[in-house]
């Protein structure tokens, strides 16, 4: 039975067009054709690449960051209060004006405490400057020698459906893009959370499914060409990110120009206008449509609409910092909330304070020791 049901899931007509089929892509004459087999290192490869990574950020990265002026501001801890954690943990990390009417109630702790408390608390949990630096910067090490390493790859794309050969180069550059999202998709519980963390889920999902299935039925060329396309601009954001938080206000803001128009040209012209045309219009005029054609493009529409959701953004940003010559604010970033100088009260539980006074007759002493990472 699971034989059978292995036949039809693999059968020759949902995956190629007619005439074409798996035979196509056994070895023959001496030239290598794409395997199943071939992808599995990728997910060592992928693990490496975790390693490597972190080895990085804190013999590259870190010098790296000195050397820029990156630092990381010491935060103001929130005090130990269970009752807030518990809500903040279990229920909401926002407020609604009712809820913190009930919480102040609750507490003993004014309104405003209650809403100190909350943005200090908010504010442990976001990534440090330090963090985000190192992220972009084993990031654009990656994008930079990816991109410039796939152009020697680059080849015609109008031979989609033409089954040729394996090149060596092909091979490895399909191990280590896969391997790489693979390993951002296996990291992504520890890296920086951004507002567009389901759209980056979908994305890298995405990715990897296009990247391994134009691998299965020899779409090398597409995928080639796609994987380019989107390394391009990469490297060119990841670089505008560093200087963002070194605060290098010009040479950010000149790089993130330079970004947003190589990725507006790479992914909103010549990606659905030259490549996603050659994939979906081109064949038509040769075979009629079949499920692995119809896979096949739908995941590059998927990323299309994502191109044309982050192209939004882009340009938002690119309007505010032009007028005003103000430096560049990723308008995914989640941005760390500020505490006015008058408000120097606290919420503890066990020492309440209620606008300044002590409630229980013990004074709440301030001391420095756990309000700062």
């Amino acid at each position: 039975m699971l034989s059978r049901l292995s036949e039809l899931i693999w059968a020759d007509w949902i995956w190629f067009p007619k005439g074409h089929g798996w035979d196509d892509l056994k070895d023959h004459d001496g030239k290598i054709f794409p395997k199943t087999r071939d992808l599995w290192p990728s997910i060592p490869i992928a693990f490496c690449f975790l390693i490597v990574r972190k080895i990085f950020e804190r013999t590259v990265a870190l010098p790296l960051a000195s050397l820029l002026g990156v630092t990381d501001k010491l935060r103001v801890r929130a005090p130990l209060n269970p009752i807030l954690e518990f809500h903040f943990s279990n229920k909401s990390k926002h407020l609604t004006q009712s809820t913190v009417e009930s919480l102040s109630k609750q507490t003993g702790c004014s309104v405003r405490q209650v809403q100190r408390w909350f943005r200090q608390r908010r504010n442990q949990d976001r990534p440090s400057k330090l963090k985000k630096f190192q992220e972009a910067s084993w990031r654009f090490t990656f994008y930079f020698l990816v991109f410039f390493g796939g152009l020697g790859v680059l080849v015609d794309v109008r031979v989609l459906l033409i089954f040729q050969p394996l090149l060596p180069s092909q091979y490895w550059y399909y191990l280590i893009e896969l391997g790489f999202y693979l390993s951002v998709v296996f990291s992504l519980a520890s890296d920086v959370k951004r507002k567009d963390f389901k759209e980056q889920i979908v994305h890298h999902v995405a990715t990897i499914l296009l990247i391994s299935f134009s691998w299965l039925v020899n779409y090398i060329r597409a995928g080639t060409l796609i994987m380019l396309v989107h390394d391009a601009s990469d490297y060119l954001m990841e670089s505008a990110k560093m200087f963002n938080y070194a605060r290098w206000k010009r040479t950010c803001n000149f790089i993130f120009t330079v970004f947003a128009v190589v990725f507006i040209i790479t992914r909103l012209i010549i990606l659905p206008f030259w490549i996603i045309h050659t994939t979906l219009v081109y064949p038509l005029t040769v075979h009629r449509p079949f499920f692995g054609f119809c896979f096949f493009n739908g995941l590059m529409l998927v990323l299309q609409l994502l191109h044309i959701f982050w192209a939004i953004l882009i340009v938002r940003m690119v309007i505010k910092f032009l007028p005003g010559n103000g430096i560049v604010e990723d308008e995914r970033s989640d941005r760390e909330e500020t505490e006015s100088d008058d408000e120097n009260d606290s919420c503890r539980q066990g020492g309440k304070v209620k606008n300044g006074h002590v409630l229980n007759g013990h004074a709440l002493i301030n001391s420095n020791y756990n309000k700062f990472d």
